[in-house]
């Protein structure tokens, strides 16, 4: 008796471990960065920033979170294969990546496909559907808003002539497209529309043909290092004039290849780039000051770009959304969690991020507002707040 007593207690202990460990069924965070090839100074930070959310919000309703981290090496059919890998086999319950307008797309094109939802922390232009459906947001800026308020800056100076020069690839796309569609409104002319790819080491044609249409001021549609490559091309060939560009730029190694050529530069940035400058009523202040601390803790070094903080957000939109999820009952791993988790990533509202507030709706990817652009300058090395 004594003995059939212990077996179903030691029986009842086991089934209520084993309960126990399926209520905490880890999430699953399928993450594809390039930490190598020619965007892996944007992919790097963006990988760091990943770890940093970990770091800030481990768990949410008691479960866990286990990130899964693949590079695609700045190739997007890399970054397509390892969204349906994670996906397919890793069983992820939300995907975020990747570094570039072109793998960000593919990443999404396979998301949509196969119904998980995604955080793109690269810009893009938009996402497709499926039943009615879209399956991913972005957490960077619209490209419309970050050339937007550089336009309107555009706008109050002398300049009427603007050239162009960016990368020929989606990201030069958007860029260049923004700049007409804000531009020509406010009676700016757009002079040129010069392009070379991101693995380019020489563009002395493209920079010639843009100085010959006399610009009073130019327009970069780069990223990273290689968007430093548009700024000293222009230097070399005596074009003077001011010269702008968006977040894309603000990291170290395109301060350290632009040099001198980009001194004096004036670029639309989320809050984080100057976060110790800004005055305490903006709202991203609080989060931007914790998510320094956070980067420092996961990574061991101090924050010195800008692309990090759109995966760190990106991170705080997903944790606040399986948060929520969870309550309703949804267990990870099934398609009823990511359906329901997609769901309520599109139900964000307000969520304060270190480089914007995100609001999202079905009626857009994109979850920010101006509030998540400021304008900064480049003076002997450092972004200093401009506006």
């Amino acid at each position: 008796m004594f003995c059939h007593s212990v077996r179903s207690l030691a029986l009842a202990a086991m089934v209520t471990t084993l309960s126990g460990l399926a209520a905490k069924a880890e999430i699953v965070v399928g993450v594809v960065t390039s930490q190598s090839g020619p965007v892996s100074s944007i992919g790097l930070p963006y990988m760091k920033g990943i770890l940093a959310g970990q770091t800030f919000i481990g768990e949410v309703g008691g479960e866990k979170f286990r990130v899964i981290i693949l590079d695609d090496a700045s190739d997007p059919s890399n970054a397509s294969k390892f969204a349906r890998k994670l996906i397919e086999e890793d069983h992820a319950d939300v995907l975020l990546g990747t570094a570039g307008s072109p793998g960000t797309n593919a990443m999404i094109a396979v998301a949509t496909e196969l119904k998980t939802p995604m955080i793109a922390i690269a810009p893009v232009g938009g996402a497709p559907k499926v039943d009615g459906k879209t399956w991913a947001v972005c957490t960077v800026q619209p490209p419309s808003d970050m050339v937007g308020v550089v336009v309107d800056y555009i706008a109050k100076t002398q300049a009427k002539n603007i050239g162009y020069i960016g990368f020929s690839d989606a990201w030069g796309d958007l860029v260049y497209n923004n700049l007409v569609k804000s531009g020509e409104p406010d009676g700016l002319k757009i002079t040129s529309n010069e392009r070379y790819a991101r693995a380019d080491t020489s563009i002395t044609s493209q920079s010639l043909k843009l100085v010959a249409t006399h610009p009073d001021a130019v327009m970069v549609g780069g990223s990273g290092t290689a968007g430093a490559l548009a700024y000293t091309a222009l230097s070399e060939r005596g074009f003077k004039g001011p010269i702008y560009s968006t977040p894309a730029v603000i990291n170290p190694d395109f301060v350290r290849l632009a040099g001198n050529a980009a001194e004096g530069t004036i670029v639309s940035a989320g809050p984080i780039t100057v976060v110790t400058q800004l005055p305490d009523s903006n709202p991203s202040k609080a989060v931007g000051m914790a998510f320094r601390d956070a980067y420092q803790k996961a990574n061991g070094a101090e924050l010195h770009d800008n692309f990090s903080a759109y995966a760190f957000d990106g991170w705080l939109v997903m944790a606040d959304s399986a948060k929520r999820v969870l309550a309703g009952g949804a267990k990870p791993g099934t398609p009823e969690f990511r359906s329901a988790l997609r769901d309520s990533i599109y139900a964000t509202k307000e969520v304060v991020g270190a480089n914007g507030v995100y609001t999202y709706t079905d009626a857009s990817i994109f979850g920010t507002d101006r509030r998540a652009l400021v304008l900064v300058k480049l003076e002997k090395g450092e972004w200093k707040f401009f506006q």
